[in-house]
């Protein structure tokens, strides 16, 4: 599919857009460009790579202009860029409006004018039930992408979802390890929060299978196990070979759930089964609900959610086994050792 064409991923300089880049510079696409507005991380990564494949644009999806002039030639996005941390959202919930909702937007509006194939956006669990600005902008976003894909015929507009990415930027994971490099405890919210376990490869994967099997305004969830943070902390300390070293446990932040919830009991009774993943089509239904009144509807069976709190468990030696594969854990244990 992606043979000798040009892919755009905002957000790019992050930790999915590094882990696309990698898995696609050894492919035979065209052309990679990375789009943010850090024009930093964008040198680092044009040093680190040294590819003639990449190409950076700098810009913001706020700013239309400069998604237009990304967006020329472009065959497929992936959608990443985002206001992510819950407890800056919170404090300044304008911020994740203008970026997760409106820049959204911006971008799609672009990706259609400029004859884009596909586009999938990437969500995130907090976007299920929101308690908070980051989930709420999320759960909009989501919005936004549904209504596009149902009204937009040559460009086929489709999302993912997904809970707690291993290892990523800002996660516990890279915490923890300095944390304890530093002489520190490992602090913990809550030890019974539950979090969905997925690595980095994974997050990539359910993005290509969207891009394979998606359909406009169809939103995908991979299954995934899940685990304590309690468990994820004392798994840690013995990967890291100090079982001794101290936990502390701090409290929730601002507008932080105790699990994870990646499909609602709604979602739940029209979501369909594709093995290792759920799709949820879009709802095609239009404006006029007169024929839905006359003629009625089936009557909603009981479905439950699909939480990190329902999901299958991880034990600490499936868990050490996850996490020992993850390439980034390997390199923050190998730089652990080293300095410590």
């Amino acid at each position: 599919m992606f043979d000798n064409k040009i892919l755009l991923i905002t957000g790019g300089t992050g930790s999915f857009g590094n882990a696309v880049l990698k898995k696609f510079l050894t492919t035979d696409v065209k052309e990679v460009r990375i789009f943010s507005r850090d024009e930093l991380k964008q040198d680092d990564m044009r040093r680190f790579y040294n590819n003639d494949k990449v190409k950076f644009y700098i810009g913001d999806v706020r700013d239309k202009y400069s998604t237009d002039d990304a967006m020329r030639g472009v065959d497929y996005v992936f959608h990443a860029a985002a206001l992510k941390q819950v407890p800056s959202c919170e404090f300044y919930p304008m911020q994740a409006v203008k970026t997760n909702i409106i820049g959204t937007e911006n971008l799609l509006n672009s990706a259609i004018l400029a004859g884009v194939k596909k586009v999938i956006a990437l969500s995130t669990d907090k976007a299920v039930y929101p308690i908070n600005a980051m989930g709420i902008s999320k759960a909009m976003m989501e919005r936004v992408i549904v209504s596009k894909g149902r009204n937009v015929k040559d460009t086929m507009i489709a999302c993912t979802r997904y809970g707690n990415v291993m290892a990523s930027r800002g996660s516990v994971i890279p915490l923890f390890i300095d944390q304890v490099r530093n002489g520190k405890p490992i602090t913990i919210t809550d030890p019974n929060m539950t979090r969905f376990m997925m690595t980095l490869d994974q997050a990539v994967d359910l993005v290509l299978f969207a891009f394979d099997k998606g359909q406009s305004g169809d939103i995908f969830v991979q299954k995934a196990p899940a685990a304590t943070i309690e468990l994820l902390a004392n798994t840690m300390k013995n990967v890291l070979g100090v079982p001794d070293h101290k936990v502390k446990t701090i409290g929730t932040r601002h507008g932080e759930k105790l699990y994870e919830t990646l499909l609602t009991k709604e979602e739940m009774l029209k979501a369909i089964d594709m093995g290792d993943y759920y799709r949820i089509p879009a709802d095609t239904r239009d404006l006029n609900y007169n024929q839905f009144f006359e003629e009625g509807e089936e009557v909603a069976k009981e479905a439950g959610e699909y939480h990190s709190h329902n999901t299958s468990r991880l034990n600490e030696e499936e868990l050490t086994e996850l996490l020992l594969s993850i390439r980034e854990i390997q390199d923050d244990l190998k730089g652990f050792k080293k300095n410590g």
